[in-house]
């Protein structure tokens, strides 16, 4: 498949790299991308004069590394000492950043995304204490960073929310208050629409973001909340689903909603490259149908979280079979909860989910 990146001298700032040939990821004959070092074409020169261009047009996903363990947590939440806020660089241009499980439960995912323009924040944690959950100055540090190998002396930052409903995804928005250079989406959901430009198309209509040269989709994906959105990033074909598709318990708000908001997923990953579904947490454990309790801060034993596309298409199957019950539906992965408590349990469990003691402790 055809990686995205692709070398061009003409933007590099080093026109003695200029070859007749293309490469996916940097020059491999040039010392600054000798064997066993990450291929880059933005660091040439080390120290540009001016900003470089990034190339995000290609016809597949943007090569990427998500081959990672996230922290998980300890028995006794006091004496935990892993990082408030994790950092994973999937590429030069993408972050994927979790908050601490011992911090806050949930320990919700927020994906930070950049552009020629500027760089977009996906959702921003549960707690707004900075000294608990320095989620500014974590982002603050990415952006001077990128900036710096980029030739840049001002990166704008948007905040964006899958859901202003949603507490555990909305509250670090406080600590960006007063941040120069910073737009931040309203919550209340008219404002919301207006600022997606889905005032008078909602649910059906979409929405964009342009990072410069990199675009960011917007899918309204009402049903858990009623302020539900999704937004598509076609660099790395990732989904950003939120609460509405993740590895967890998921909360049905509005089952009508919910069923509709997956056959518009649907639709839209037909017509368009998804190489991930990237939701906002992970409760699930790595064997099927297992999820952890809420208010665990011990999880060891996660189910990764990127999500095949076609567990679209398996969630809106059994979407459409809990719409008008009451039911606690488990899958491999992910368990659909219809009119019940999030607590509630079930001695009905599928013929086609093997049933795997998981480790202890748990």
């Amino acid at each position: 498949m055809p990686q995205r990146q692709t070398y061009r001298p003409e933007l590099s700032g080093n026109p003695q790299s200029a070859t007749s040939r293309s490469y996916p990821n940097g020059n491999p004959e040039q010392d600054y991308n000798r064997p066993g070092v990450r291929h880059t074409d933005s660091a040439v020169p080390l120290h540009p004069a001016a900003p470089v261009i990034h190339d995000y047009a290609s016809d597949g996903p943007a090569p990427g590394n998500i081959a990672f363990r996230w922290t998980c947590g300890s028995n006794v939440a006091a004496k935990n000492t892993d990082p408030r806020v994790q950092v994973m660089q999937y590429n030069e241009d993408s972050f994927i950043l979790r908050q601490n499980v011992c911090v806050h439960w949930e320990a919700p995912f927020t994906y930070l995304l950049f552009g020629n323009k500027g760089a977009l924040l996906i959702d921003n944690g549960a707690t707004a204490n900075p000294a608990h959950y320095p989620l500014r100055e974590t982002v603050d540090a990415i952006v001077a960073r990128w900036a710096k190998a980029r030739g840049r002396t001002r990166v704008p930052l948007t905040l964006v929310m899958t859901s202003g409903e949603d507490h555990a995804q909305t509250k670090g928005l406080a600590q960006f208050a007063g941040r120069p250079d910073t737009v931040i989406a309203p919550t209340p959901l008219a404002a919301m629409k207006e600022f997606h430009g889905l005032l008078g198309d909602w649910p059906n209509g979409t929405g964009s973001i342009d990072l410069g040269d990199r675009v960011i989709r917007v899918i309204p994906t009402p049903g858990t909340h009623k302020d539900g959105i999704s937004f598509y990033d076609p660099y790395c074909d990732f989904l950003f689903t939120g609460d509405l598709l993740f590895p967890g318990k998921i909360n049905i708000g509005n089952d009508r909603d919910f069923v509709a908001s997956l056959e518009r997923l649907k639709a839209f990953a037909d017509a368009n490259p998804v190489k991930y579904v990237m939701g906002g947490h992970i409760d699930m454990m790595f064997v099927p149908g297992q999820a952890y309790p809420r208010f665990r801060n011990y999880k060891p034993y996660e189910r990764v979280l990127e999500m095949e596309p076609a567990l679209i298409d398996d969630a809106l199957q059994y979407a459409r079979e809990v719409q008008g019950r009451d039911l606690m539906l488990i899958r491999p992965d992910f368990i659909l909860l219809n009119g019940v408590s999030p607590d509630q349990r079930t001695d009905v469990w599928p013929a086609d989910v093997p049933k795997i003691r998981p480790p202890h402790p748990f």
